[in-house]
């Protein structure tokens, strides 16, 4: 299983790259997952409707050329679908059973995710109705793909 995680922006807490590099670590056994990060768009904090979409689609072509053509792709939103880790466990494995090794998880900058991205998603998913940084968002994604992973193999795994 290959598993990219397309996420915009770079990362620069020391605390959550060490939390992210841990969970990276343990999955080896599991899949190959790789983080590829595209530059967000700098704009200034208070934007106007018109400007947000632009940010957002400039962000979105960024996303969309990274995302392997054969890729099912799982977009990050709030509006998504709320699962249980057993029930992302399951549609991995299933993915998994049905020939899609490839999986590209989306994380959205600050304004969240283009029209284009999510059109090309196929699913969204959200870990809450909350807003989370986007930053902070990697880590709870690669913990919940390594949970996935343990399930997936029947091995225990705190709960």
């Amino acid at each position: 299983m290959n598993i990219s995680i397309i996420t915009v922006g770079k990362l620069k807490e020391k605390y959550l790259k060490q939390g992210i590099d841990e969970y990276l670590k343990r999955l080896t056994a599991y899949a190959k997952v790789e983080i590829i990060e595209v530059p967000d768009e700098k704009a200034p904090e208070i934007l106007s409707e018109t400007e947000m979409e632009q940010v957002k689609q400039k962000e979105g072509e960024r996303i969309l050329a990274k995302i392997h053509p054969d890729a099912h792709v799982i977009a990050l939103a709030i509006q998504g679908k709320m699962k249980t880790s057993e029930e992302l466990a399951d549609g991995i494995d299933k993915l998994g059973t049905y020939g899609k090794s490839k999986i590209a998880f989306v994380i959205g900058g600050s304004l969240g995710l283009s029209d284009e991205v999510m059109k090309r998603a196929n699913e969204s998913l959200s870990f809450s109705k909350m807003t989370f940084p986007h930053q902070l968002m990697r880590l709870v994604l690669v913990e919940q793909v390594y949970r996935a992973f343990r399930i997936i193999r029947g091995e225990p795994y705190h709960k």
